[in-house]
């Protein structure tokens, strides 16, 4: 097992999100889903976060992905969710015809963490990720 580590600690941090848009809207296609994972990756570098899994449903996203333990997980969301609603709505302006006063995102999200001792169980999300919305 690969372990990350910094200059004073040895760690694996793990964790699946799952974000809802506003209402269960079913706005998330191919396209919007690609778009919201470039701002994933754009915005997570900043915060030591580092994507494993990411797939989507249409009015859902689940992400793995792994941090650091300085990572700042509450300031990330809400960078990620603030600039993906934004950028997504100016460039798919179409989208905030079917959105509830033009909100993309549901205030709520869902965040679990995974551990060496629940290898299992990170494989369980990796191939439910990988079978997300394939029914």
């Amino acid at each position: 097992m690969k372990l990350d580590n910094n200059n004073h600690s040895v760690f694996l941090l793990k964790y699946y999100l799952v974000l809802v848009t506003k209402n269960r809207k079913k706005v998330i296609n191919e396209i919007i889903s690609k778009r919201l994972k470039e701002i994933f990756y754009n915005i997570c570098s900043k915060y030591n976060i580092f994507l494993e899994e990411w797939n989507h449903d249409s009015d859902h996203i689940h992400i793995l992905f792994r941090a650091h333990p300085n990572s700042q997980l509450s300031k990330f969301l809400n960078a990620y969710k603030s600039a993906s609603s934004r950028l997504i709505k100016k460039e798919f302006p179409e989208i905030r015809e079917k959105l509830w006063k033009e909100c993309f995102w549901s205030k709520s999200f869902c965040l679990i963490t995974t551990g060496k001792e629940e290898i299992e169980t990170i494989e369980e999300i990796k191939k439910y990720i990988e079978n997300e919305g394939k029914k």
